[in-house]
């Protein structure tokens, strides 16, 4: 796994394998190998046609960490819909360069019709090419890696390749967090703004490097009841891959299998954030915990909080949008219910599981 063609081919063969699908992804990697390149051509071009380029700084962002669906698009997109910073649009992501967003932003309905967020369930997840996305994705179009890559292809594998993805046995933070860098300058220049609104669920298991690198970051961890968010976050991804390969069709072992792998990923994504916590290596003067229970039960106060950590003082419109959110919050009620059963889980188990998190997260309210 430590060159970009082994994990291509790694894929490859998964795919063909698990899904009999043998010829889509030859195509697939054409695209990927043409975009890589005319990635690269437009980013040299890049310093050329915008020299504001050079004076871009990635000063103070505001990083949202968490597991899938701990509330993390929904603080993002409130942040940046009310001028807090500027998150990046899934299309910026595929297209990183100015130049090129140029000549492709007038195509952009064309390219929704062959973009990877038509096979995501809106039901579970709206998105689509404009919407502002988790910037995991820019690793995995840049590096063909990472969480995404195990989560969606390789976790498929006889061999389980999670050891491969985790910063204990291969780090590759400083390539990371280096691409991110030149993609948020990238990102302000193109919004005319001054601060990044990003969203990363896995910098959770490196984030002690992340603050090396971004030591001015402010960082939102958002924290849910497990029972909740991991088969939630497991019916996205399944529902992905449904739609474009019919995972529900597949042998049971092999689900089985996958399932398996896909759950012990995202409960080690918990557990290795909080044992960082707990032995000192995160700064928490760097962090706000952003409990999702106090978020729906009392947002305005949350909010407060968050942006006096953050070092913004909101304006009477915001305040406004705060408060109108508010009460929308509390009146809210899920229409969505998972039947754990389905994915092979019991409620006992994830709390087993999840013990250190839910105890230095989540205790209960009245006694936090």
């Amino acid at each position: 796994m430590d060159t970009m063609m082994s994990r291509m081919g790694a894929a490859y063969g998964v795919v063909a394998r698990t899904f009999g699908a043998r010829f889509s992804p030859i195509v697939t990697a054409g695209l990927f190998a043409c975009l890589r390149m005319s990635v690269a051509l437009g980013m040299m071009v890049d310093h050329v046609l915008f020299p504001s380029l050079r004076k871009a700084d990635v000063r103070r962002p505001v990083i949202l960490v968490g597991n899938p669906r701990t509330g993390t698009t929904f603080l993002q997109r409130f942040l940046c819909d009310h001028g807090i910073g500027s998150g990046m649009e899934l299309w910026r992501m595929l297209y990183p360069s100015l130049t090129l967003q140029i000549v492709l932003k007038p195509l952009l309905p064309i390219l929704e019709r062959i973009s990877p967020a038509r096979h995501h369930s809106t039901v579970a997840h709206e998105t689509s090419l404009t919407s502002v996305e988790t910037d995991d994705v820019a690793v995995l179009f840049r590096h063909f890696d990472g969480f995404f890559l195990y989560g969606f292809f390789l976790a498929f594998d006889e061999v389980d390749h999670r050891k491969q993805f985790e910063p204990d046995t291969r780090d590759n933070a400083e390539r990371d967090f280096a691409w991110l860098d030149k993609l948020w300058r990238r990102s302000l220049v193109a919004h005319g703004d001054q601060r990044i609104v990003a969203k990363l669920f896995s910098v959770g298991p490196r984030l002690p490097r992340f603050m090396t690198t971004f030591p001015d970051a402010r960082v939102l961890y958002m924290a849910r009841d497990p029972v909740e968010i991991l088969p939630s976050a497991m019916s996205l991804v399944t529902g992905v891959l449904d739609k474009r390969f019919g995972f529900w069709k597949l042998p049971e072992d092999i689900r089985k299998r996958y399932l398996e792998r896909l759950y012990l990923a995202l409960v080690e994504l918990l557990n290795r954030f909080e044992a960082d916590w707990s032995s000192g290596k995160i700064d928490r003067k760097d962090v706000y915990v952003v409990r999702y229970d106090r978020m729906m039960r009392e947002f305005d106060v949350v909010m407060d909080e968050l942006l006096q950590f953050i070092g913004h003082t909101p304006d009477d419109k915001l305040k406004a949008a705060i408060s109108a959110q508010a009460a929308e919050q509390r009146a809210y009620k899920s229409k969505h219910g998972y039947d754990l059963a389905k994915f092979g889980l019991d409620a006992d188990r994830i709390r087993r599981d999840c013990l250190p998190f839910t105890t230095t997260f989540l205790p209960p309210l009245d006694a936090a």
